[in-house]
């Protein structure tokens, strides 16, 4: 089912119990975006900040919460929220492009990745995420570039949330909201409207749609039929079939879902889910497993390297001794980078962090060589299985003495790191 050159892509999954084969929610996202953009994992501590505190996001300044939580955020490094992430109370959310019949506009505001980052620090539960979002995006709106280049890349936002308990679907057309409440069973969305009769809504979503004339105001009220583009434009037409291609992989292993069930699923090419093609590709991935119990650890799984069938999923657990791995963070380029320009994105900065370089350095020395690409494979796949089965450890709650926390990440990072510094493969 080769989708071909798309414009754009973005997938997220959820799977709860029952449809989970253990008592743990598992989350995924593939980001799709532009080619060669750099994606970084970057950590913030909990923090606390004086009344009246301030906080820049990407284009604009908005009030700062008392207290934030500690955040994992998987990122594009030129902006400052994130594609998808977690925080320490073990809520995960993802954001996908969606475009409506509401017209998006050019002026700045908070991009959808400024919400997921704002909620993330902000909530406590997947609902109260919901809350955080449709809150701020009522006070600030939502709005600007979303590439870093002259020409703007604007859309509105869907996102995929959820907890050890629950998941939600929150959808967006402007100021205009639909969430969905998804309480066991699997979830998926692309990028297009996919919540028929909300859970909540804004309080004008009816209204605003009588008066445009796209609802007449009678029988069933469906958010995604009336909002969604009667056209749609070549990137929505594609989003449809991964839509409908995630679903029935989901679908395929209802009742037996694990987290390597989610690794493949993201790792699928022929539904496009797995984008390495044409002007964007899967520039990075997550895996979250959430246990239902409170005394198993939300463990998150990064790749911070792009094509996630080309990548070693790493696991990150919050701990009290956790810090930045130096080796997923992108230079910092201060009052000279292009984004603080004005106008902004006309000269482009090296973003490359060292696990970026190397792993791409080998994926070229590789390249067309099918001894060294099946090698290096091979080894990949070894580091990933040594990696699942701390995670299997860490969720059966066996063996784990010996498992430093504080370092898991960094010291799985580090052991790719060798891999790919190492001879040429």
């Amino acid at each position: 089912m080769s989708l071909g050159r798309c414009p754009s892509s973005c997938d997220c999954f959820v799977s709860l119990p029952p449809a989970s084969i253990s008592p743990v929610v598992i989350f995924g996202k593939n980001s799709d975006r532009p080619r060669h953009e750099v994606q970084e994992v970057v950590y913030y501590p909990r923090a606390t900040h004086p009344p009246g505190s301030r906080v820049m996001c990407t284009f604009l300044e908005v009030d700062q919460a008392p207290e934030t939580q500690a955040v994992l955020l998987s990122r594009p490094s030129w902006l400052w929220g994130a594609e998808m992430g977690a925080n320490e109370a073990g809520v995960c959310i993802g954001n996908e492009a969606v475009w409506t019949k509401e017209p998006v506009t050019e002026g700045e505001a908070l991009l959808g990745m400024d919400l997921v980052r704002l909620a993330l620090e902000r909530a406590s539960s997947a609902q109260d995420a919901v809350q955080v979002i449709t809150e701020l995006l009522e006070r600030y709106g939502q709005g600007g570039s979303c590439r870093e280049e002259p020409e703007p890349f604007i859309y509105h936002n869907t996102f995929l949330l959820c907890d050890r308990l629950e998941a939600y679907v929150l959808e967006t057309a402007g100021p205009y909201w639909a969430a969905e409440r998804v309480t066991e069973g699997v979830r998926n969305i692309s990028n297009q409207l996919s919540v028929s009769v909300p859970w909540k809504e804004h309080p004008q979503l009816r209204s605003h749609a009588v008066e445009q004339g796209w609802w007449d105001g009678h029988g069933e009220f469906s958010f995604s039929a009336v909002y969604s583009l009667e056209k749609q434009p070549e990137r929505m037409e594609a989003a449809k079939k991964r839509y409908k291609a995630g679903k029935e992989l989901l679908r395929r292993q209802e009742g037996q879902i694990t987290v390597d069930s989610m690794l493949q699923i993201l790792r699928d090419k022929d539904s496009g889910i797995c984008m390495d093609s044409g002007g964007f590709c899967t520039t990075s991935s997550m895996v979250s497993v959430l246990p239902r119990c409170p005394n198993s650890p939300c463990i998150h799984l990064m790749t911070a390297t792009p094509d996630p069938s080309r990548s070693v999923f790493k696991p990150f657990v919050f701990d009290a001794l956790v810090g930045q791995v130096p080796w997923v963070l992108s230079p910092t380029f201060g009052d000279d980078d292009p984004v603080k320009k004005m106008p902004r994105f006309q000269t482009q900065v090296d973003r490359r962090h060292e696990l970026y370089i190397h792993q791409q350095r080998v994926l070229e020395v590789c390249k067309g060589k099918e001894d060294s690409e099946c090698r290096l494979q091979v080894k990949q796949k070894e580091l990933e299985a040594d990696n699942l089965e701390l995670v299997k450890k860490l969720l059966d709650r066996t063996t784990t003495d010996s498992i430093n926390l504080g370092d898991l990440f960094l010291t799985c990072v580090e052991k790719e790191l060798t891999l790919y510094r190492g001879e040429i493969i």
